[in-house]
Formats: structure tokens, sequence, C-alpha cells
């Protein structure tokens, strides 16, 4: 099973859609990933990483949702 987590884009690296970096912050803790199958993929965003790379763009909602789930998965020990 793959799970994709939404993270919120902080900064933006790199000069073309292929090299683009984005510091992600997922609650606590700050990754990069690549932007490269995001390209309207703006700071602020919501973004779904997977595997260090931003698959899709969410609102804001929804990756609140997704936390809340996680959260919900957390309390129960799986």
């Amino acid at each position: 099973m793959c799970l994709a987590i939404p993270g919120e884009v902080l900064s933006i690296s790199g000069g073309t859609a292929l090299d683009r970096i984005g510091t992600i912050k997922f609650g606590a803790i700050e990754k990069e990933a690549s932007l490269a199958f995001v390209p309207d993929a703006a700071i602020g965003d919501y973004v779904l990483v997977h595997a260090g790379v931003a698959i899709s763009i969410v609102q804001q909602a929804e990756a609140k949702r997704i936390f809340d789930y996680l959260d919900e998965i957390g309390k129960m020990g799986v």
C-alpha cells in the first residue's frame, strides 16, 4: 500500500519545472520534495507528497481532513 501525505509549500527553489524543489511542512517537520509533477504549485499551497515527490495539489480543507484521519489512526494504535 502506498501513502501520500499532505504538506504546505513553504518555499520553492530551482529554475525550470523539472528541477523545482519545495520545502514542505508536515506538521512540525519540514522536508524537501520535488515539485516537477505539480508545476502550478505555489508557496502556501498544500500538496500530496509520496516518496519525496509532490503528486497533486489539494485544498487546505482536504489536507486538514487527511491530518485528522491520520491522528485518529494514531490514537487507535494502528
